[in-house]
């Protein structure tokens, strides 16, 4: 066997994607399966399709451009980039968007192609990420976009929690669906969706607060580790250990604590500090900080604790371990989002699937 490895159970992957799908369809919401965490693997994306998802979702072009084999419509989840719009109208059905200046692009690219577009302006609630702030904005946006060829405003949609940390609440949320309102009373446009967020927004959904009126939810954390954004909680009737990530130990020395002479700069440009505790007992696995950043994963034995990483090398230390580690020794991790993230983004950690 290969290490340092993720361990990817596609069982677990599909009976957490049919969960999710089952809890929001019985509020009359579609689930977009989010696929960029795992850069778009199809073996992954084929069991989130079998759970039930009615849309592929991405960040990049180049995970959509790997999943055209699928039939289901595509929706790029990051605001698209002027110099790719060509690539866009080609592999994303549709797309989130809050700038008319990209849109006017995507409209030339759609006609030139003589394909229509799908767009959901993306509205900014607070989270200060992407999104049109000012309602006015918003207004002379939308009336813009009527009048363009090949284009078709089909929804609006915000997103929530993945920088600002701001909370989905029921009053945010209630924002979009009386925008949806003023959108129809003035332009005489009904629109069809109403994106309300991502994993963080389950939480509304579980408790039943979530505003009725809004049909689309983009999931991709909860469905591969079984818990919502918002607070970290585990949902239920779902696994939290679709992916594990394991890897080899190759060296266990004792050690002091404190390293021995004047402590400058480490590789990263941090000055480092440490607590003396006396001789230790310590192991280094096979992976770093290239791969995955150390207080992303959490070590499997409750005895072990992560001491901190370089570039290529993992310090753990397992003097109170119950288990014998020694050189050859595997040890296992759950993950963190973004863990999966860098894992699969890392070309030197093997993924396996089960």
């Amino acid at each position: 066997m290969c290490y340092p490895r993720v361990e990817i159970n596609l069982v677990k992957i599909r009976n957490n994607t049919k969960k999710l799908v089952e809890l929001c369809n019985e509020n009359n919401i579609d689930v977009v399966g989010v696929t960029k965490v795992f850069c778009g693997k199809t073996k992954i994306v084929r069991e989130m399709i079998k759970g039930g998802i009615r849309v592929i979702g991405d960040s990049r072009i180049e995970n959509l451009k790997r999943l055209k084999r699928f039939k289901l419509p595509k929706l790029l989840l990051r605001l698209p980039m002027i110099s790719e719009v060509d690539e866009v109208v080609e592999y994303a059905d549709m797309s989130l968007n809050s700038e008319i200046a990209t849109i006017r692009q995507l409209s030339k690219a759609a006609k030139k192609k003589d394909v229509r577009h799908k767009i959901i302006l993306m509205v900014d609630l607070g989270d200060l990420r992407e999104g049109i702030f000012d309602v006015e904005e918003l207004l002379e946006t939308v009336e813009i976009m009527i009048s363009l060829d090949n284009i078709d405003l089909i929804g609006i949609g915000t997103n929530l929690t993945c920088y600002g940390g701001i909370l989905p609440e029921k009053e945010n949320l209630q924002q979009l669906i009386d925008l949806k309102q003023v959108i129809r009373k003035k332009y005489k446009l009904n629109l069809r969706v109403l994106s309300g967020g991502n994993s963080s927004s389950l939480h509304l959904v579980e408790t039943g607060d979530i505003p009725t009126g809004i049909n689309q939810l983009r999931l991709g954390e909860s469905i591969i580790l079984g818990r919502e954004t918002a607070f970290g909680k585990e949902i239920t009737d779902t696994y939290q250990d679709a992916m594990i990530l394991k890897c080899e130990i190759i060296e266990v020395q004792n050690k002091p604590s404190i390293p021995i002479g004047t402590i400058g700069m480490d590789a990263f440009g941090n000055k480092p500090s440490f607590e003396d505790k006396g001789i230790r007992r310590r192991a280094i696995c096979a992976i770093g900080k290239q791969d995955v950043s150390a207080s992303e994963i959490l070590p499997e034995d409750g005895n072990m604790k992560i001491i901190g990483s370089s570039s290529d090398h993992l310090i753990l230390d397992v003097t109170e371990c119950n288990e014998d580690y020694t050189v050859g020794s595997i040890v296992t991790f759950t993950l963190k989002y973004g863990s999966v993230l860098s894992l699969f983004t890392s070309e030197y950690v093997k993924k396996v699937y089960l």
